[in-house]
């Protein structure tokens, strides 16, 4: 197996917030969502502490036997209580994460995907196998329309803001890894025979806007560039979609492997 990866920051002066690895079991990404305004007061780690923390947890699990939501509720239970006697880690600003995974056992490929990062699967036979949690996007378009015209740092932006991080981790919500290790009920999962995988990508919503947001390609067309350009070569692309689009850039992310 040859794993290849690439990160690229999207927001100038502030640390990149997403984390991959990869072991010999398998493949991790965490995508922390940061960029939310007075959250060092809630918690004086940050996002990339607890994205770093979250993800090296995962890595070092994948290899005990356990399920993948079981791997994530230990990892998220395991690093809330690293801070929780000193940051407010309930609070609705306080770190969180997207967090996808891949675990290579018995000749199978288990995934997770919880929140909005991406796994995508090479098949032998047809296209693509896409895991994925449309939740937030729908839900975070959708006041993201509302925001538009109306001024930042207004009492009707804080309050629509207020209404989407209300919906984090609540029934007819969306769902990431935060505090509390009962959200991974909300994960998808599944697993497929090893033999018939050609390639497997985890990216962050970062990376995964190439095909999603800017419909530039495919997942099949993704997967070939993948294997011929490289991480770095989607990135690029990505960024030069932005421009042209005049979308705001963001932490950029993708964990290969074939």
């Amino acid at each position: 197996m040859r794993v290849v990866m690439a990160t690229d920051a999207g927001h100038p002066g502030r640390a990149n917030e997403d984390f991959a690895g990869a072991v010999a079991a398998g493949l991790v990404l965490v995508d922390g969502a940061g960029g939310i305004a007075d959250a060092a007061q809630v918690c004086h780690h940050g996002v990339t502490w607890y994205a770093t923390r979250l993800g090296g947890a995962l890595l070092g699990a994948l290899s005990l036997g356990h399920g993948l939501r079981e791997v994530l509720a230990e990892g998220i239970e395991r690093i809330t209580d690293e801070h929780r006697d000193t940051c407010d880690v309930t609070h609705p600003i306080s770190p969180f994460a997207a967090v996808a995974m891949l675990r290579f056992v018995g000749g199978r490929v288990e995934h997770l995907v919880l929140g909005d990062a991406v796994v995508v699967l090479g098949r032998v036979d047809g296209e693509p196998f896409v895991a994925h949690d449309p939740r937030e996007v729908v839900i975070a378009r959708s006041v993201e329309q509302r925001l538009q015209g109306v001024p930042p740092g207004s009492d009707r932006y804080r309050r629509l803001l207020g209404e989407l991080r209300a919906q984090r981790n609540s029934p007819g919500g969306f769902w990431v890894a935060k505090d509390d290790p009962r959200v991974v009920a909300e994960a998808v999962t599944g697993s497929c025979p090893a033999a018939g995988v050609t390639g497997a990508a985890l990216l962050s919503n970062g990376a995964s806007r190439l095909v999603d947001t800017f419909g530039r390609t495919d997942w099949a067309g993704l997967l070939d560039l993948l294997g011929s350009a490289g991480p770095e070569e989607v990135i690029r692309q990505v960024r030069q979609a932005e421009a042209r689009e005049g979308v705001a850039t963001d932490d950029a992310t993708i964990v290969y492997c074939c």
